[in-house]
């Protein structure tokens, strides 16, 4: 299959995302290996946009990394989308500056739902879906979580293009 879109995203630090490869491995050991990209680290998709906007994107991202520092993200809660396939931790209503990062990105993006900040946990079908929200319940708690990077992939199959630290405070 070839590549049909790319996706801007912002990466959670190291303690991040260790906290939630627990909660990963967790669901793993009890049988819920999903159907999410393999090998991605946690993170908040910022934009998707179409593969000829490649340059463009590195470009933008690159300039984003230099105006923003490190983002503070309070996850607060975890979530089923609706279809019940997307099993996901998120932050509070309204992370200001997530937001701000958000709207600083200028280029038209590929979108046609309204945008979720959200970390997937797990995909996979309704059923399972539901089986292993009462797992993830069990490790779940609250963290203050730090966005440290923007990372940029082209996606089916995953194609990783690029990555840079927001700047040092």
């Amino acid at each position: 299959m070839a590549e049909q879109f790319l996706t801007l995203m912002a990466d959670f630090d190291e303690e991040s995302q260790a906290l939630m490869n627990e909660w990963s491995n967790q669901l793993k050991n009890e049988g819920f290996v999903g159907t999410q990209t393999p090998g991605l680290p946690f993170h908040i998709s910022l934009a998707t946009f179409a593969l000829d906007k490649e340059q463009e994107v590195i470009c933008e991202m690159q300039h984003l990394a230099r105006e923003f520092a490190a983002i503070p993200v309070h996850i607060s809660h975890i979530g089923i989308f609706a279809g019940g396939k997307v099993l996901f931790a998120a932050p509070d209503m309204n992370p200001p500056k997530l937001f701000s990062l958000r709207e600083a990105i200028h280029i038209k993006t590929d979108e046609t739902f309204p945008w979720t900040p959200h970390a997937t946990i797990l995909i996979d079908e309704t059923e399972t879906i539901c089986n292993a929200l009462p797992v993830l319940l069990k490790s779940f708690h609250p963290f203050m979580g730090m966005i440290t990077k923007l990372h940029l992939c082209a996606f089916w199959p995953t194609r990783e293009i690029m990555s840079v630290d927001l700047r040092e405070v």
